[in-house]
């Protein structure tokens, strides 16, 4: 008995010495995990400051810039340093305290001095108001700049850690001085931000974009619930009885979305609020393999989309994944191309049917434009064009810029000593070169890069 006695006490205590030595190695192991949280963080918080401060200086300059290379250069910095501040800001726990006043400011920063400086390229200098832009950035610069330095010196000396951050999300239970204090130091940041001047320029983060609204909705009077219905049973070829309401979303577009179920599978539809128009319909029903080809499914899309209302779409590119051909459709005014109002039209390859739609861009900026006359003819347009690049095929379109404006262009396909195939947009009123797009070419479609 004695003896079976000394074997259980000597499993038992081999068992808390095994239990103790992998907690202590678990514990080693979470140690060194938050040894390394805290350097990525205080790392990427470093790169944000150092940027921060690239940024202030750069923006300092180009107040005092007056030749437009010297515009050119430091407004390039400057967007250089935001997309590193950006980056930068994307590998911090911002979970609970966010800067969302810090963020909007770096984009919108970086995204002006990229207008500036494509505008400089062209031989421009600054108008009076962009003069008084930047000063006013660089000013909220500098502040900005002198607030992250004097918090990364907190987290340096210790009296602010960087983890804090997500484990103040994730518990409840944390309160004290340290997070108090934490959450002090970017309240004040976001709170000491003054306020920036209205940025009006041809940027995708420019204040006119925000004020965006729908040609076609704007002044459509809203539709109620069981007009929604109706309009779907009619563009599915259902009775309205069949479908279900699921519910409404604001945004933007203002939308109804209904379900159903016909075809072989579940179908939802978007209904815009303004006006009853079709903003997405889907069809999820498995699709079996192909049994058309990519031209007689073209045709399909076209005659579906003539028989919804849409007229003069011209089919772009189209691309093929899981036996569903997705084909982009875009307005054609009197033989301009409107890359703006676009429609995609998804058809299944098995039986020829539309089992998706996307009208969203369509519904945004479909309108009857004022299309000018070229002031720029092909044979000068070309010149434009690389040496290097052979030319196959010109048009006219009328194209969206960064900032969502359009631009009237000429439209060269071009084909490289590769066989690559190129499309290099012109502007039809001033010959310059407003955007290069590179075609990617397989068995499954064209895309654009």
């Amino acid at each position: 008995m004695k003896k079976y006695t000394v074997i259980i006490t000597s499993y038992i205590t081999a068992a808390f010495l095994i239990l103790g030595g992998f907690l202590l190695k678990f514990h080693n192991e979470n140690v060194r995990h938050e040894r390394y949280i805290q350097h990525s963080y205080q790392h990427a918080f470093s790169e944000l400051v150092t940027s921060m401060g690239e940024i202030d200086a750069a923006l300092q300059k180009s107040v005092y810039a007056t030749s437009p290379s010297m515009i050119s250069a430091v407004c390039t910095q400057v967007y250089g340093k935001a997309m590193q501040a950006e980056m930068a800001m994307g590998e911090l726990p911002f979970s609970c305290y966010e800067l969302e006043n810090t963020a909007a400011f770096i984009t919108r920063v970086g995204d002006y001095a990229y207008s500036l400086s494509r505008n400089a390229s062209s031989g421009e200098g600054y108008t009076d108001e962009e003069h008084d832009n930047l000063v006013s950035l660089a000013k909220s610069a500098n502040l900005l700049s002198d607030n992250l330095t004097q918090l990364y010196g907190d987290i340096q000396s210790g009296s602010i850690s960087v983890t804090e951050i997500a484990q103040a999300d994730s518990s409840a239970e944390h309160t004290g001085d340290s997070i108090a204090t934490l959450g002090d130091s970017f309240k004040l940041i976001e709170q000491e931000f003054p306020e920036i001047p209205s940025l009006i320029y041809d940027g995708p983060f420019s204040e006119h974009i925000t004020d965006m609204e729908s040609q076609i909705l704007k002044d459509s009077e809203n539709i109620t619930e069981k007009e929604a219905l109706e309009i779907a049973a009619r563009f599915t070829g259902l009775k309205s009885s069949s479908l279900t309401l699921a519910g409404s979303r604001e945004g933007d577009m203002p939308v109804y979305t209904i379900n159903g179920r016909a075809y072989g599978g579940e179908i939802t539809i978007e209904i815009t609020k303004a006006g009853g128009h079709v903003s997405y319909y889907s069809n999820n029903r498995d699709v079996g393999d192909s049994e058309m080809s990519s031209e007689n499914a073209v045709e399909a899309a076209e005659l579906f989309l003539s028989q919804h209302g849409y007229k003069s779409m011209e089919h772009t590119y189209w691309t093929t994944s899981d036996d569903i051909i997705t084909i982009n459709f875009a307005y054609s005014q009197n033989g301009v191309i409107c890359y703006n109002d676009l429609i995609k039209v998804s058809v299944a390859l098995d039986n020829g049917r539309v089992v998706g739609l996307e009208s969203k861009g369509y519904i945004m900026n479909h309108h009857e434009r004022d299309i000018p006359k070229e002031e720029i003819p092909r044979e000068d347009a070309q010149k434009a064009v690389a040496t290097d690049l052979k030319i196959l095929s010109h048009g006219m379109a009328v194209i969206p810029t960064m900032g969502k404006n359009e631009v009237y262009c000429h439209e060269f396909k071009c084909e490289n000593s590769d066989g690559r195939h190129y499309i290099v947009y012109v502007n039809a009123i001033t010959g310059n070169q407003e955007n290069i797009l590179i075609l990617i070419e397989d068995e499954s479609g064209t895309l654009t890069l």
